[in-house]
């Protein structure tokens, strides 16, 4: 059967404040400047594409203090319209995940989990029509996975990563079709017994090369049909379009700068 998009609800952050100015992943220079106006158009180009393309886009207003914001993803999960907040790994983030929470309780979210242990929502969370995969070993803690299990009642597959350079799960594995469990990921960036973990639950996963991994390009959205991805993945664009989907390659290479790509700017509200 053809593939079909579905409409999609996502919340989206502007890069008014972003600046990389710490480093607290292995893609963050400081001592590289960010052209701020060409952030700025990169991020309104995929926000537009969205709208384009028949999804809903939320906003949540920047805040000064809070460069990172722009990574919307890492401010919560939401399954079933009940949100897991997130309680970031490292200061300089800290205070995004109340930012978060503001917004969710002034837009009609009334099940708001604040979470006792580590977590930095999708950026760790991928959810799945069987699963919630679920990081750790760079930002998350193991802790955070049983956390999650319980509040949203649904099993948590624990991978480890090993890879600095993916220093989260959705720098290398995204969801293609959550209502079909299918999904792509690059191996390398996990250990030898998350491998076969996934090659075990997924065995028709599309396996990404180290290039396209190495651009971030697992770093992508998918509605079902429309996958939205960093443009310099082009090693993804043919197995893609081979399983039924319409690669839609985007530059968001100022917001790469700060190790972040089409993903962590959309964190998605499901139901």
């Amino acid at each position: 059967m053809p593939r079909e998009a579905a409409p999609r609800r996502y919340l989206m952050c502007a890069p008014t404040h972003f600046r990389v100015t710490y480093s607290i992943n292995p893609w963050m220079d400081p001592s590289k400047p960010v052209d701020l106006p060409l952030a700025q158009t990169q991020w309104e180009d995929l926000r537009d594409r969205y709208r384009a393309l028949g999804h809903t886009v939320e906003l949540i207003a920047p805040r000064p203090e809070l460069p990172d914001m722009v990574f919307a993803a890492n401010g919560a999960t939401v399954i079933d319209g009940r949100v897991l907040g997130a309680r970031f790994a490292y200061r300089e983030r800290y205070e995004e995940a109340g930012a978060h929470r503001e917004w969710f309780r002034a837009n009609g979210f009334t099940e708001i989990h604040e979470p006792d242990h580590v977590n930095e929502g999708e950026g760790d969370f991928a959810v799945t029509a069987s699963y919630v995969l679920a990081g750790r070993g760079f930002r998350s803690s193991p802790l955070s996975h049983g956390e999650a299990q319980e509040f949203f009642g649904r099993p948590v597959i624990g991978l480890d990563l090993v890879d600095p350079r993916y220093y989260h799960l959705d720098t290398a594995l995204s969801v293609l079709d959550d209502a079909g469990d299918e999904i792509m990921y690059y191996p390398g960036a996990f250990s030898p017994g998350s491998r076969s973990v996934l090659a075990r639950l997924f065995p028709g996963a599309l396996i990404a090369e180290e290039a396209d991994a190495a651009a971030l390009g697992l770093n992508a959205v998918s509605d079902g049909l429309n996958v939205l991805l960093p443009q310099a993945a082009t090693g993804l664009f043919d197995p893609l379009r081979a399983r039924g989907f319409e690669p839609v390659p985007m530059d968001l290479g100022e917001l790469l700068k700060g190790g972040g790509s089409v993903k962590c700017c959309t964190q998605e509200l499901r139901g």
